[in-house]
């Protein structure tokens, strides 16, 4: 090769470089009300990257787009076990770690834990994690159900006689149907995760022995309405949500969230790259900018969610780390459960089933 031609070939190999640089745009898809107020203008302004950034309230959502495919997003959250079985029908791609050195700051044993959902922590990292339980509004549970409401059960909803009297003040439902079947079978005494279509059908029956005294089923709604005193509980809260309402509710308004004795999920909320994202450094730069200590910390100081990141938990509020419904103590832990994957007919048997329950048929 002469001279001439080695310096064309170079030429080349740069504007081919050029051309494959990625154009400096990311598109998130994320849950509603989990991000910081600056956490993206803080990364557009770190990395010259603009975001477009949407939300969605249930993972039943986020799935039906991720499986038909060419979403155009570049990151999504979804939680732990809907990963895995995404993974599986080929929906991530696996992560470049060379990209993330702020995975060092990720707590070894929470990652370990949703190494479950992905071997390896191959395809995702954790964003947020939490359980889902109970939110009320104090004085009013109070007022319908006396001074000893069970407040710290899943009896407070289940209960067609409790259901009956919180419908005044405001009972909704979360919109999420494998969430809410797990909570309903923990109250039967079943198996949180049952496939079991006999106990399906009971947990359907239970369900749908107080959808008469149901305000509605949504799943973010119920944020502004507890602050404002709209609605007195919502029966299969997030962490963060509850204690969103509860710290911009309105004078007077004591929201408190609740771990139900009988049990409840712990859920791992993780970041992931589809297989089809079309800006993937992009992708790649957003995770490793959230992982950052202090990005991290400021995520968890305004949504209110657990976070699994080691190093941020010296810069998290105390008003935070020491809320045992964030944070639980070691004999709270001991009754969570995680949630298994389910198969495509089982997860239709369960979304036939709630259709049923919210219908009221």
């Amino acid at each position: 090769m002469t001279k001439t031609s080695i310096l064309a070939f170079s030429v080349s190999l740069i504007a081919l470089g050029a051309v494959a640089e990625e154009e400096k745009v990311l598109n998130i898809y994320n849950w509603s009300d989990y991000i910081a107020e600056d956490t993206i203008e803080k990364f557009t302004a770190a990395t010259g990257i603009e975001v477009t950034y949407d939300v969605y309230d249930s993972n039943e959502v986020l799935e039906a787009k991720l499986l038909t495919g060419s979403t155009g997003y570049d990151l999504v959250v979804p939680t732990g076990d809907f990963l895995e079985r995404q993974i599986a029908a080929g929906v991530y791609m696996p992560l470049n770690k060379d990209m993330l050195p702020n995975l060092a700051n990720m707590d070894e044993k929470l990652m370990a834990a949703a190494s479950s959902h992905d071997s390896d922590n191959a395809h995702s990292v954790i964003y947020m994690w939490g359980t889902t339980g109970l939110g009320y509004n104090v004085a009013k549970v109070e007022e319908v159900l006396g001074a000893d409401a069970p407040t710290d059960s899943w009896s407070l909803v289940f209960d067609p006689a409790n259901a009956e009297k919180l419908k005044d003040c405001g009972l909704a439902f979360m919109d999420a149907p494998t969430e809410m079947f797990h909570a309903a079978l923990t109250y039967l005494g079943f198996d949180p995760n049952s496939h079991e279509p006999a106990e399906i059908e009971k947990a359907t029956a239970l369900m749908s022995s107080v959808q008469p005294y149901i305000r509605y089923f949504h799943s973010s709604q119920y944020i502004d309405d507890l602050a404002a005193g709209e609605i007195c509980v919502i029966a299969g809260g997030w962490t963060g949500d509850v204690y969103q309402a509860a710290d911009s509710a309105a004078d007077g308004v004591e929201i408190v969230y609740s771990i139900p004795k009988e049990g409840a999920l712990q859920w791992f909320d993780m970041i992931a790259i589809p297989a089809d994202a079309p800006h993937p450094e992009n992708a790649h730069k957003f995770i490793n900018f959230v992982m950052d200590a202090q990005i991290t910390a400021d995520i968890t100081n305004y949504v209110w969610y657990a976070n699994a990141n080691e190093a941020s938990m010296e810069l998290v509020d105390e008003e935070i780390t020491s809320e045992a419904g964030i944070f639980p103590p070691q004999e709270v832990k001991d009754t969570l459960y995680t949630a298994t994957v389910k198969t495509a007919a089982e997860s239709r048997m369960i979304n036939e089933a709630w259709a049923k329950v919210k219908s009221g048929s």
